[in-house]
């Protein structure tokens, strides 16, 4: 029902009001509308959302197979979110800090150039990633306040470089519980190789208040309908 005159009135809805009360109106026309049954057109603004992904790009031998995945799922979402206004960003955590790659961008060209050279090695520093990802998104809610804000964290755990003079691990479970203190939702994929698990992106998983991901096939569609399925359910 409109609130005053209506801005913008549907059609549809108005005809199914007036419908009911025919056989008791008059006028001479097929069909009789009084102002009672007139609909006003509901507009939903499309919020979007910004994904950003978090990778391990350190020396370990999975490093170059993780960054193509995520590149496949960055360009894949971008693709997907035409006109949606979402957007992707990329930070990558190799030797002594992290880099921002791909700064919130939801054009496919700005992303395919941005990661042209996506260098591997070096050591893990996960707990500066962290943090570096809880800056890029309060940024991002400051710029678009409605906007959905997800992490997309893909490691296995092992942070081996400190960004503040403490325990590696320790300080990022602790920049994980400061991103779920944030109000950040996150998804953690687990990326570690091999038969002996140490389980240490799922602790991640649990400081962060995140969903654990295992994949088995790390590929860029299965990475990329996980952040889907993320951020339809927040």
């Amino acid at each position: 029902m409109p609130r005053g005159e209506p801005r913008s009135i549907a059609l549809d809805a108005t005809l199914r009001a007036a419908a009911p009360h025919q056989k008791t109106r008059s006028g001479g026309m097929a069909l009789n509308i009084e102002k009672s049954d007139v609909r006003e057109k509901v507009h939903e603004r499309r919020t979007g959302c910004t994904i950003l992904f978090a990778v391990d790009a350190s020396g370990s031998m999975g490093a170059r197979k993780r960054m193509s995945a995520v590149k496949g799922a960055m360009l894949s979402l971008l693709t997907d979110a035409y006109q949606k206004r979402d957007r992707v960003a990329l930070i990558s955590m190799r030797g002594s800090k992290a880099e921002l790659l791909v700064p919130p961008t939801g054009s496919v060209e700005t992303a395919e150039r941005s990661m042209r050279n996506m260098p591997v090695g070096g050591k893990t520093p996960l707990s500066h990633g962290l943090l570096l990802s809880s800056e890029v998104l309060s940024r991002e809610r400051a710029r678009h306040p409605e906007s959905k804000l997800l992490l997309v964290l893909m490691t296995d755990g092992r942070g081996n470089v400190s960004a503040s003079g403490g325990k590696p691990m320790s300080e990022a479970r602790a920049v994980a519980s400061a991103i779920r203190e944030g109000g950040i939702d996150c998804i953690v994929i687990d990326t570690e190789e091999g038969g002996l698990s140490l389980g240490m992106a799922k602790g991640l998983a649990e400081a962060s208040g995140g969903k654990y991901i295992k994949l088995e096939n790390l590929e860029g569609s299965a990475i990329a309908e996980a952040a889907k399925a993320a951020v339809r359910r927040s």
